[in-house]
């Protein structure tokens, strides 16, 4: 992205994201970003913004869920660090991620991982049939969020309701640091152990994603740049 600011422009299912990153020391740059929408749901809008000082996409939610997602491929041995930031100006106050009925968060930034599909409960293997059969895509071996909560303490870990391969990490928790830009550096892999109790298999997709869709809600957000470094 050049030095002058851009109109805000809503993203449909092109690379506009990359832009964002094209500073980025490896993968996210200049790649095709989708924007990942999901059967029965509203989407939430995402749009090009200049939120102070920072190029960022803004995400707007209303009763939605969908998200923005890049595929990338990363060996195990290779997980390295992964940079990302976000600006939350509110909470959801009706949200719990714990709850099936109330399981939305202002921001996510989402890793997908592969790994051995034989290990998967009953359970899961007719949850991915199912997903195959809605989407045309299996459900992923694991996925791990990096969330913000309403209450719990940051490290906690949040299984979702419907399936225990997606697993949440709490980074922020109430309302203490709300309205500022904050930046993370995160181990890949030591989060996915402290999450699953596994180690990690490949990475394949990175996302991002805002939603209210259980508590027919609104919320906004910000997110910046996603960089991400091998090993």
């Amino acid at each position: 992205m050049g030095e002058t600011a851009q109109p805000p422009q809503e993203f449909a299912s092109a690379d506009q994201l990359g832009p964002l990153t094209e500073r980025a020391p490896l993968l996210v740059a200049n790649a095709q970003w989708q924007h990942q929408i999901f059967p029965g749901k509203q989407a939430t809008r995402y749009v090009y913004a200049r939120e102070g000082d920072r190029d960022a996409i803004r995400s707007e939610a209303k009763s939605s869920a969908s998200a923005l997602r890049h595929p990338v491929y990363v060996a195990a041995e290779q997980l390295g660090q992964l940079k990302f930031s976000w600006k939350v100006p509110a909470l959801i106050p009706e949200a719990d991620m714990a709850l099936r009925d109330a399981d939305d968060s202002p921001v996510r930034v989402v890793l997908v991982f592969e790994g051995d599909r034989s290990k998967f409960s009953m359970k899961n293997a007719m949850l991915s049939e199912l997903a195959q059969a809605m989407t045309g895509e299996p459900m992923p071996y694991a996925t791990l969020m990096y969330v913000w909560c309403n209450t719990r303490a940051p490290g906690s870990v949040v299984i979702n309701p419907r399936t225990d391969r997606i697993r949440k990490l709490v980074l922020e928790s109430g309302e203490g640091r709300l309205n500022q830009w904050l930046d993370y550096q995160r181990d890949i892999a030591a989060d996915f152990e402290a999450a699953f109790g596994e180690p990690p298999g490949a990475l394949v997709g990175i996302g991002i994603m805002t939603d209210t869709d259980n508590t027919r809600s609104k919320a906004q957000a910000w997110y910046g740049p996603v960089t991400l470094t091998k090993r």
